[in-house]
């Protein structure tokens, strides 16, 4: 991160906005507006250089320290926006090192464990001070409980609202109590409520900020996720990645990368694998991740019978997840429920590898334009299983490696989403 931050603001780049390929989701009455990119009137004509802008991104830890969703969009916009002539400030909960590796470009306001009155305060302070030194053009808020003390110290100022997931809702479904989850709807609620725009990441996601939080639908603008297509584009084959990772070279094999929370689907993946193993008798599948259910899901894979088949990897870094993605023959997103997006379905394309995915939320919008095939006809772990199976076999007729990695760079790669985000911005501002 340390290089690229280094060159923000040295990159130039010509972009093309993403296709309007979103569907139509259930109940929705209308599609919402597509983020415009940055096009030309006059293919004849250079585009004109867009002026400098100045973004303030409120977002929640460094992904640097603390690998997140959430956490790799807004490092990736960090990085990729002054291309797009938007330049960017930010505040985050992390150690001194994210100033230092930044080039003060990111401020750390608190370590992300510390008591939340301890963040508040410093995340306060922190915003007056980058306010007095700076007012921003425009204030970009990815995460609501960050947003909600300080979105006050910048009045006069337009708010972009990313709206990453539904927080509270997400956290129903671990261990918070009924208030604590009431709470944060509650915050959320007060954040996006002040927002002059917001982007989400897909339909599915603009129909949830709708329909839970009340936020009209004129101000919501579609820019999926991002990745930085070069860092998965490895040349490794899978064979030289599996020899890499110390993986057999003669089994076919399956890669999921998820958080170990029961809204992932994990249970039914591994049940799925039952039925896999039926008609793929050598078949294994490796889990990547960390959280609270990974006792739980080896219990599973014990009392299966698959403990021969399916591995619990534990946490992959950020820098070996692309041989992962490459000694597979297909990755899988088993998400039962809350899925804006997807980073991972992107991740797999931009490595070659494609990715079956749930029938949930955005999931169908990243990647159905580029294959039907890569949709599940429904949820549940038979589903699963009949789909995997039938892509292992050849039955399920899946994308090429280039065509995967020529439909992530065209249309996900940080160039193209910046674009978009960069022209969002410019409206909010142009439109206050």
């Amino acid at each position: 991160m340390n290089t690229a931050i280094k060159s923000m603001t040295t990159h130039a780049s010509t972009t093309t906005p993403i296709a309007d390929h979103a569907p139509k989701a259930n109940g929705a009455k209308k599609p919402l507006k597509q983020s415009p990119g940055n096009p030309s009137k006059d293919a004849s004509k250079p585009p004109l250089k867009p002026r400098i802008i100045d973004s303030l991104q409120i977002g929640m830890n460094w992904f640097d320290e603390r690998p997140g969703g959430l956490d790799r969009v807004v490092s990736a916009l960090i990085q990729s926006l002054p291309a797009q002539g938007v330049t960017v400030r930010g505040l985050v909960a992390g150690s001194e090192n994210v100033r230092t590796s930044t080039q003060g470009v990111v401020t750390p306001f608190a370590a992300p464990d510390a008591p939340l009155v301890k963040r508040v305060i410093g995340l306060r302070r922190a915003a007056v001070e980058l306010r007095n030194a700076r007012m921003p053009d425009v204030v970009a808020a990815h995460f609501a409980l960050y947003a909600a003390p300080v979105l006050g110290k910048f009045s006069r100022v337009p708010k972009v609202i990313h709206f990453h997931g539904p927080w509270g809702d997400e956290s129903a479904h671990g261990a918070r109590g009924h208030a604590n989850v009431m709470l944060r709807r509650v915050v959320e609620r007060h954040v996006y409520q002040r927002g002059n725009l917001h982007i989400v990441l897909s339909q599915a996601f603009g129909d949830v900020l709708q329909k839970q939080y009340g936020v009209n639908a004129r101000t919501i603008r579609i820019v999926p996720g991002c990745v930085d297509v070069d860092h998965f584009s490895s040349d490794v084959d899978r064979r030289a990645a599996r020899t890499a990772l110390g993986l057999p070279q003669d089994r076919p094999m399956l890669f999921c990368v998820r958080r170990l929370v029961s809204r992932m689907g994990l249970e039914d993946l591994i049940d799925a694998m039952f039925v896999v193993r039926q008609q793929v008798p050598d078949v294994l599948l490796t889990i990547a991740g960390k959280g609270p259910l990974m006792e739980a899901l080896q219990a599973r894979i014990d009392y299966r019978g698959l403990s021969q088949h399916v591995r619990l990897a534990g946490f992959v870094a950020d820098e070996a997840l692309p041989l992962w993605y490459r000694s597979a023959d297909v990755s899988v997103v088993p998400t039962t429920a809350l899925e804006g997006f997807g980073l991972t379905t992107i991740e797999s394309l931009a490595s070659g590898t494609p990715v079956i995915v749930t029938p949930v939320g955005g999931l169908p919008e990243a990647v159905a334009p580029l294959s039907q095939e890569l949709v599940l006809e429904s949820g549940g772990f038979q589903a699963l299983g009949a789909g995997l199976a039938g892509a292992l076999l050849g039955k399920r007729m899946l994308p090429s490696e280039a065509e995967c990695r020529a439909y992530a760079r065209s249309n996900f790669d940080l160039p193209v989403i910046a674009a978009q985000t960069a022209a969002v911005y410019r409206e909010a501002i142009d439109s206050y």
